[in-house]
Formats: C-alpha cells, sequence, structure tokens
C-alpha cells in the first residue's frame, strides 16, 4: 500500500508539514517519498510509496502529466491499467511513456478522456487526488468499493486530505472536535460508515464517488456533494439477466470470470503472495493464483494455541494440497494483550465491527 496526504489553501511552510505528514504515515510506503508544491503554492501534495509495479524512479510520485496539466497522487492499482494503455495507443492518444506504471497510465488517460471517464474504466483500488492546472480544480477519488480510504477536510486555514486520520492531526489548525453522530452511528453499526468521522468536519470520501473543488470552496471551508461515477444498485439493476442451459455452465462461467479477475490481479515487479485462512473464499483465490502461477505461490496463515479457535490446519491442508510456499504465525493470549496499546494507533478512530 502507499499512502497519500494534501492541502490546499493559505498554510504556511507547507512543504514543512506535508513532509511531517508524510512522516506519520510512512509505514504505507517505505520504497520512496515526494512533496510537490503548485506554481501558485497554494496546492500541495504528498506521497510515501509502496513500489508494485516499474520499481525505478519513473513510477514515483507525485507524478505530472507530460503536458504538465495534471498532477497526482494515487494510492492502489489499476488492474486494467495495461488494457487502457493499448486503448490509448490504438486511438493514438498515448504519449511517448517514461516507465510502466498504472500512475502514469492514468494520467495519460485524464489527458485523453477527462477525470470522470477514466474513473469509469479503471478497473482496481485506488484513492486518488488529482490538480488540474488547466481548470484550477482539485478532484479526489474513491474506487467503487472503497477499498482504499480517504479523508478530507476543512481547518481555518482551508482544505486538508490524507489516507489515514493521523496525517491529518498533525496540521496545524486541526481541530479534534468529535462527532456526536459519528459516534451515535459507531453505537448501531460498530463502525463509523462514510461520510462521517469521529472528528467534526472531517469526511470518509463515499466508495464510487468523487468530490471537485476550486479555490472558492476551500476558501469558505464547504464543499459542494461528491459525485457517484458508479453504483453497484445500478449496476445490477441495468445488467441483462443471463440464462444458464445448465449448471456446469454456469460454473465454467463463473470461473471464467473469477480466473480473469485474479491475472489481473498478479500483475506485479515484487513476490506476491496471499493470507490463506482455510476457508472457501481464500482458498478459491489461492487456488486460481497457483492455476496461473509457474512457481508456488506463497501463502500465509494465523494460528492460535486454542483449540477450538484454531483455523490454522484448515490452511495447512489446503496449501498442501496446493502446493504453495506456506508459512505459519501462531499468536499467543499474550501477543494479543500486547497488540491492544497499539491498535488505536492503527485505526485512528473508534471500531468494533
Amino acid at each position: 500500500m502507499c499512502g497519500i496526504t494534501g492541502l490546499a489553501g493559505t498554510f504556511g511552510h507547507k512543504e514543512g508539514i506535508l513532509r511531517e505528514s508524510c512522516r506519520q504515515i510512512a509505514y504505507r510506503g517505505p520504497d520512496s517519498q515526494g512533496v510537490w508544491l503548485s506554481q501558485s503554492g497554494q496546492i500541495g501534495f504528498g506521497h510515501v510509496r509502496l513500489a508494485i509495479q516499474d520499481l525505478s524512479a519513473q513510477g514515483h510520485q507525485p507524478m505530472a502529466s507530460v503536458d504538465q496539466r495534471f498532477m497526482l497522487v494515487f494510492n492502489g492499482e489499476i488492474y486494467n491499467h495495461p488494457e487502457l494503455r493499448h486503448q490509448l495507443e490504438k486511438n493514438g492518444q498515448a504519449p511517448v511513456w517514461r516507465g510502466h506504471s498504472d500512475t502514469e497510465t492514468l494520467l495519460a488517460c485524464f489527458c485523453a478522456w477527462g477525470i470522470e471517464q477514466t474513473l469509469k474504466a479503471a478497473i482496481g483500488m485506488f484513492a486518488i487526488a488529482v490538480w488540474d492546472e488547466h481548470e484550477k480544480k482539485l478532484t479526489l477519488a474513491r474506487d467503487r468499493f472503497g477499498e482504499k480510504p480517504l479523508y478530507y477536510g476543512f481547518t481555518g486555514q482551508g482544505l486538508v486530505f490524507a489516507s489515514e486520520l493521523k496525517a491529518l492531526m498533525c496540521i496545524p489548525g486541526f481541530e479534534k472536535q468529535l462527532n456526536r453522530d459519528a459516534i451515535t452511528l459507531l453505537l448501531r453499526h460498530n463502525y463509523i460508515p462514510a461520510p462521517y468521522s469521529i472528528f467534526q468536519n472531517v469526511f470518509k470520501l463515499p466508495a464510487g464517488s468523487y468530490l471537485c473543488l476550486g479555490e472558492a470552496d476551500w476558501q469558505r471551508g464547504r464543499s459542494p456533494e461528491p459525485v457517484t461515477y458508479w453504483s453497484a444498485y445500478e449496476t445490477a439493476r441495468q445488467a441483462g439477466k443471463v440464462n444458464y442451459d445448465s449448471d456446469d455452465s454456469c460454473i465454467n462461467a463463473l470461473a471464467s470470470v473469477l480466473s480473469t479477475s485474479i491475472k489481473s490481479q498478479l500483475i506485479s515487479d515484487v513476490s506476491l503472495g496471499a493470507f490463506l485462512s482455510g476457508g472457501t473464499d481464500s482458498s478459491l483465490i489461492v487456488a486460481l493464483m497457483q492455476q496461473q502461477s509457474a512457481r508456488p505461490v506463497k501463502t500465509f496463515s494465523i494460528g492460535f494455541h486454542e483449540k477450538k479457535y484454531n483455523e490454522a490446519e484448515y490452511a495447512k491442508a489446503i496449501a498442501q494440497h496446493l502446493g504453495t510456499d506456506h508459512t505459519e504465525l501462531y499468536v499467543s493470549a499474550n501477543d494479543g494483550l500486547a497488540m491492544v496499546q497499539a491498535l488505536p494507533g492503527m485505526y485512528d478512530e473508534p471500531f468494533a465491527d
């Protein structure tokens, strides 16, 4: 995973603020760190990188488009970015590629198709912040299911955003005022749903949406409503009904879809692994990974010494059956107690789901 942070407004010493904000989430991206300030000095981005695709400096962020119109920080992966590159090349819209990162692909798509159409075309997990130098607009966007986190809010000096709350709490002027409505929702759901966060004036960007802001928005400390670019309900409602001749044809169709999805997520310049619990879902994913890999897939499971809670034996049996390179880690009661002190720093806000 990577981490992003940024601000827009009249903050003083922006570079120092951004570097401290990046430091708070440095564990999200140990491979490189970058900070960018706009020519006007009003906009600043920070990024910490965990390199997955294109390990060279050509994949470092913040990254600008070839024409310098767009500046991007991005946490996540675009699984279909090779197909998007091919489409750009086929249409004569591709730049001279500098590397092979999905970040560069996103920027080229923004230049060719615009931000909203790119979001609709991109398949993956992501939290994005992109500055449009021509339109003087900042866009924040989140993937369809909200797999990658993105918080945003306002202080007296402007807009702030980040992958985690701790990256915002270090920014001068940030007020840690509890949101009573969020606490009510926490007691009802055991977590705080979007768009709420535990703090007032700080929000989670809803899944499948983007937010476009201009200078007037961060000056007044208010934002327009996020725009939904994808809805699970609408997608299901508009999908055509498929009739299968038999159970086998249905099974084969599902296997094809799952296999294609897994294959797209195996694109990487580093070693990949999977958490294996021994349950149906993780076992199926690992089986499809191993089916498409020329070497044993690395799998990992957590076990407990209390037999009634331990599922590691099931995971071990699946790993042996599939021939994976399996690693087990057993957690003791003392390990669990020692972890309690660290949990508030990991979650940033109350969580009990």
